[in-house]
């Protein structure tokens, strides 16, 4: 992984948790984080998903989706609950991208749901910042 690439995932981190104390999420409470990674080869998924899964992440199914070109892509999510905390979020990119890299595989960065005082749990809002 490059130093830019780190760099690039570490200004994502700051900039969504950010936006998302602003917003009015609760950092008290741990947020449900989904990682989203792609791949046109299944097999290169497939083992990127088996990294994540050794690394304490709870691995998603993989999911195949068409594209707008008409080609195939599959995907999975890496979760993980956590509070909202952009040391362990860049720790946690860091290991992501460089499994991504290893297996050649395309990492989507991360979503999480609102968490807040205002909602319920059935109304959560899902924010993806990327």
């Amino acid at each position: 992984m490059s130093d830019n690439e780190n760099t690039q995932w570490h200004e994502f981190n700051q900039d969504t948790i950010e936006a998302l104390i602003a917003d009015g999420s609760d950092v008290s409470l741990e947020h449900t984080i989904e990682h989203h990674f792609a791949s046109g080869d299944f097999d290169a998924l497939e083992k990127a998903a088996v990294d994540a899964f050794k690394a304490g992440f709870e691995v998603g199914d993989a999911e195949e989706l068409m594209l707008d070109d008409g080609g195939t892509v599959f995907c999975f999510d890496a979760v993980v609950e956590k509070k909202l905390d952009v040391k362990v979020f860049n720790a946690d990119s860091d290991k992501l991208v460089a499994i991504a890299n290893k297996h050649k595989v395309h990492y989507d960065g991360w979503g999480t749901y609102f968490m807040g005082d205002s909602i319920d749990d059935e109304d959560e809002d899902f924010v993806d910042e990327d």
